[in-house]
């Protein structure tokens, strides 16, 4: 079981409110340790100078979008096994598809709060504690 407060997370969005606001619902849940991103070369930045135990991210925003950034992800070798997180505004289902075949270990539908989050981020990496 995961312990919420050593948890390290990447919270990538191109909408700098949806970050804070996701760091604040971080943080509602116990998990402290959140590093922000604006877009997927960021991400990839950030994800190459030190491990995350979770990448949450946006599917659409400029410079490199979600998806791609997961297909990134999912090629190289020392960050294939990221967990991540793809969240959306749409509930379509081929876009849930698209991402699954991609290698997304789950998917969040905005708006989210709290609880909606840390039941996403449990089916990922186990019960918080």
């Amino acid at each position: 079981m995961p312990v919420a407060k050593s948890l390290r997370v990447l919270i990538v969005d191109d909408q700098a409110s949806i970050r804070g606001i996701t760091r604040y619902i971080l943080q509602q849940i116990g998990i402290n340790q959140v590093t922000d991103a604006s877009h997927g070369v960021q991400a990839l930045e950030a994800l190459r100078v030190r491990p995350f135990d979770l990448v949450v991210s946006d599917w659409n925003m400029d410079v490199m979008d979600g998806l791609e950034l997961l297909k990134t992800i999912r090629a190289d070798e020392k960050l294939k096994k990221t967990p991540f997180i793809m969240v959306t505004g749409q509930a379509d289902k081929s876009l849930v598809m698209t991402a699954a075949k991609a290698g997304v270990n789950n998917y969040v539908i905005k708006p989210f709060n709290a609880a909606t989050l840390k039941t996403k981020i449990e089916q990922v990496l186990g019960k918080l504690t």
